[in-house]
């Protein structure tokens, strides 16, 4: 599972069009489409019903709650190692000159 499938679920999830989603995302549309298909793929199942609007199936529904988690925990993950990095950066300075 790829974290950048994950974003554009959540995206699509809260957006309801795949122009829209893959607009806020940044991509094309066919790759928004092709990035979900291999989600899908992946789960075993549809997760967005397509017609006539866009809308989460069971599936969907099922693992919204968890993947919606995971990028929770990865923005954490990453402002943990930003902050990491600032404290670094602060204190790996060279001693100063005199």
């Amino acid at each position: 599972m790829q974290m950048q499938h994950i974003r554009y679920f959540l995206a699509l999830c809260e957006e309801r069009s795949f122009t829209r989603a893959a607009k806020r995302c940044g991509v094309s549309q066919p790759s928004l489409t092709n990035a979900i298909m291999a989600l899908e793929q992946e789960l075993g199942g549809a997760l967005f019903q397509r017609k006539p609007l866009v809308a989460l199936t069971v599936l969907g529904h099922a693992v919204h709650p968890y993947l919606d988690r995971i990028a929770e925990n990865a923005a954490h993950a990453r402002q943990a190692a930003e902050a990491m990095a600032d404290v670094r950066t602060s204190t790996s300075t060279p001693w100063s000159v005199m």
